[in-house]
């Protein structure tokens, strides 16, 4: 049968339609370039990011079963979830002090904890609780305030700010996909410890600027085994906790470790901390690695659906942290570069952007805030948009220097 190609605008799509051509290159979009099914409003959302119109092929379309069959367990998803609504309690400004205070403390924690288990001493579920409860409480507030903040901090230990980081998010994922508050809290506490294992390996190693070999990499596998050993010998027996710790390098198609489990064999709570934990991984500068842009580890991580990640989880962690992640240098059409400080999740591609470069690419002396949402509404004519998200430390920017907090 020859291929039968229709032209739709991008609000015209429907789910289950085959997108087989854009109006542009296929290079520099997430999207494969074989052609994809719509099977959320999460692929038009960022489609509109990238094209005006695209190419149906309307003789391929998903039926309401293939879509279902697609998302991988979807049951379970939503029979867990959006038990609670959550809605912010807190401004972002009146968060922000709070915010700071939960990420100083919980920073702290982090690095006595890793200094203690390098010492040899054993893990304290009780400083654990100390270290997640006030991230959780921040998160539930407002959790906008407390990335900001995280984005501004220094990263002097990959371990501890690793471990702080992928705890907030993974307690910002379970808000945003309505689990209760004790379930955060597991959610919290397991983002914390994924790589406590990590303290039993020499620091040489961790630190080698250079691939590992295979016999030194699968040495590193074994962290997750001395994870759930630490985790034991502090008393800590939760099954969430455990699910997160054991599986979140465990991939959806089974190329992950140690057991190569695939599909919903894996944990739910495994698979929600297998996208936490690459996307903290792929926007930290590592002696190996240089950080990627918050907007482009989502892109590499949207690419991956349905391969390393369950399609299902990548679409709510999207959602969760909104095309440009809070904290985001991006530039402007105007040519003014800023840095995403919070986000209106009516119109995720329009946050809140405090303005950090003029359109010469020269400082301000002092740094105001551009809302894009409430400015477009009342300048349509003179419309501010977002049209790239440079790489961290374009233009010499650094946000960890500026004092922007």
């Amino acid at each position: 049968m020859d291929l039968v190609e229709k032209q739709f605008a991008v609000d015209q799509l429907k789910m289950g339609m085959y997108v087989n051509r854009l109006d542009r290159d296929w290079l520099g979009t997430p999207f494969p370039i074989q052609g994809f099914f719509v099977n959320s409003n999460d692929d038009v959302e960022i489609l509109r990011r990238y094209c005006n119109h695209v190419f149906v092929d309307v003789e391929r379309r998903q039926t309401a079963a293939e879509l279902h069959a697609r998302s991988g367990a979807p049951s379970q998803i939503e029979t867990l979830r959006n038990k609670v609504r959550y809605a912010d309690t807190a401004s972002f400004s009146d968060e922000v002090p709070r915010a700071r205070e939960a990420s100083r403390n919980a920073n702290a924690i982090a690095s006595r904890i890793i200094e203690d288990l390098r010492a040899g001493n054993k893990l304290s579920a009780e400083r654990v609780q100390e270290a997640v409860g006030p991230i959780v409480e921040s998160v539930l507030r407002n959790a906008d305030a407390f990335f900001w903040i995280s984005s501004l901090l220094k990263r002097e230990s990959y371990l501890y700010t690793h471990a702080v980081n992928c705890s907030a998010m993974a307690a910002a994922l379970g808000r945003h996909m309505g689990f209760p508050e004790d379930v955060l809290m597991n959610l919290a506490t397991g983002g914390l410890l994924l790589d406590v294992g990590m303290t039993e390996i020499p620091e040489s190693i961790l630190s080698a600027p250079y691939s590992l070999t295979d016999e030194v990499f699968w040495s590193v596998k074994k962290h997750v085994q001395g994870s759930l050993r630490i985790m034991a010998e502090a008393g800590i027996y939760n099954s969430d906790v455990h699910d997160m710790i054991a599986s979140h390098h465990e991939r959806f198609d089974g190329s992950g470790y140690p057991e190569g489990l695939s599909g919903t064999r894996i944990p739910l709570f495994g698979r929600m901390a297998a996208v936490v934990d690459s996307f903290d991984a792929m926007t930290s500068q590592r002696s190996f690695q240089s950080a990627k842009s918050r907007h482009e580890a989502l892109q590499q991580i949207y690419r991956c659906h349905d391969t390393l990640y369950q399609r299902d989880i990548v679409e709510q962690f999207l959602q969760c942290m909104s095309i440009y992640p809070t904290g985001s240098l991006v530039e402007l059409n105007t040519g003014e570069v800023g840095i995403v400080v919070a986000q209106n999740h009516a119109r995720r591609l329009r946050p809140q952007v405090m303005l950090l470069l003029d359109s010469n690419k020269q400082p301000y002396s002092r740094y105001p805030t551009v809302d894009l949402l409430s400015y477009n509404e009342k300048q349509p004519a003179q419309m501010m948009d977002i049209v790239a998200s440079p790489e961290p430390g374009a233009y010499g920017l650094d946000p960890t220097e500026l004092y922007l907090g």
